[in-house]
């Protein structure tokens, strides 16, 4: 064995596990999952009492081409305290950029990351608290043709295409959505779809979503929120999930809000994924991390085991990369070790209202690839 943790609560909603037991890791995989594991052979061995043990974390809306564009943080600077051991970038790179992506960041990212494709040739190339320009404003620079030449050159990395419609990315136009369907559908992959403030709508753009399509920021507040006056969800909004289109949070910025959240839930309408959506002018606030996303939900009353399962194999399954988010033998070594502290903590949303919690995630390290990696801070 190369790592053993020993004695926390094994939460694995992909195999239903949640119990009091050991897990071990062998060449980069999950060896597997047992009562009292003797510990004489293991290389590194982890206490996990009192904690809790889960697949590792994946964020399935993130911005990590740091560097390289002006929006990308730093992946490895905040993995361990966000017990992330995936990021998902959304679609920081376009057909232009995306091999200087994978050579300068992701090829040498300890923790994993995987890439939906912009459809935009530039990706999200001017976005900062001074200059903002959106990256699918000029429909010149929106190209299916490059997106699936370049993408099929990186099939091991890129999971989809990436499309920000609204006044902010696109100027009010819905074209560059029609753009990133037929080059998914030429894929064989999902898109990923951006609202920000209207124009578009949910009614312009989501009737035409497909299963295994993914919305995100899907409780954005108002005017762009997917429920009417707190009290009925949109039509086009209750289909798509009927369709089987994936509802992922995406915190981010400008795209969370407590009110729309409660509306929904109160509903009975909960996220399928939940997501930082962090980037470089978030990344101080509000959104922080996917731990402090995942505690904000926790906050709102869903069950941990539903706010891992939106952090573990929901997200694997939207990228159909069923190897992550679990603990199966044989599957990708990668696990968090977290601790759940009771207290009182202040979580703010991006409008500024604050919700007083009594809970927060926090994590003691990562496992990625078989290797422990410590949050020393």
């Amino acid at each position: 064995m190369d790592v053993l943790i020993k004695g926390g609560r094994v939460l694995d909603p992909g195999q239903d596990i949640d119990r009091t037991a050991d897990v071990a890791f062998a060449d980069g995989k999950v060896l597997h999952i047992d009562d009292n594991i003797v510990p004489d052979n293991a290389k590194t061995l982890i206490d996990a009492t009192g904690k809790i043990v889960t697949p590792g974390l994946i964020d399935l809306h993130t911005h990590v081409y740091w560097g390289g564009t002006s929006i990308g943080i730093e992946a490895d600077d905040i993995a361990r305290r966000a017990g992330t051991t995936t990021f998902v970038d959304a679609g920081t790179a376009g057909p232009a950029n995306f091999l200087g992506f994978r050579r300068h960041v992701i090829e040498h990212s300890r923790a994993k990351i995987l890439a939906f494709l912009n459809i935009s040739f530039a990706g999200i190339y001017a976005f900062s608290a001074k200059v903002m320009v959106g990256e699918c404003d000029d429909i010149r620079l929106c190209d299916p043709a490059e997106v699936v030449r370049v993408a099929r050159d990186h099939l091991d990395l890129a999971v989809g295409v990436k499309v920000r419609v609204g006044k902010i990315a696109s100027g009010a136009d819905a074209a560059p959505y029609g753009l990133a369907r037929i080059a998914a559908d030429e894929l064989s992959l999902p898109v990923m779809t951006h609202l920000d403030l209207p124009p578009p709508t949910h009614a312009d753009v989501v009737p035409t979503m497909k299963r295994g399509d993914i919305l995100t920021h899907c409780f954005r507040p108002f005017p762009n929120a997917p429920i009417i006056s707190e009290r009925q969800i949109k039509t086009e909004v209750l289909a798509a999930r009927q369709r089987g289109v994936i509802f992922d949070i995406g915190h981010g910025m400008g795209s969370f809000s407590y009110k729309t959240a409660e509306a929904m839930m109160n509903e009975g309408f909960m996220p399928d994924v939940i997501s930082s959506d962090v980037h470089s002018l978030c990344v101080h606030g509000p959104a922080y991390d996917l731990l402090t996303t995942l505690s904000k939900f926790v906050c709102l009353g869903l069950p941990i085991a539903d706010v891992i399962r939106a952090a573990t194999v929901a997200p694997a399954a939207a990228i159909n990369h069923p190897e992550l988010g679990t603990l199966t033998p044989g599957t990708v070594g990668d696990a968090s070790i977290l601790a759940c502290s009771e207290g009182r903590f202040d979580y703010v949303d991006s409008e500024g209202q604050s919700m007083t919690g009594h809970q927060k995630l926090t994590c003691d390290g990562v496992v990625i690839d078989g290797i422990w990696w410590p949050n020393d801070d």
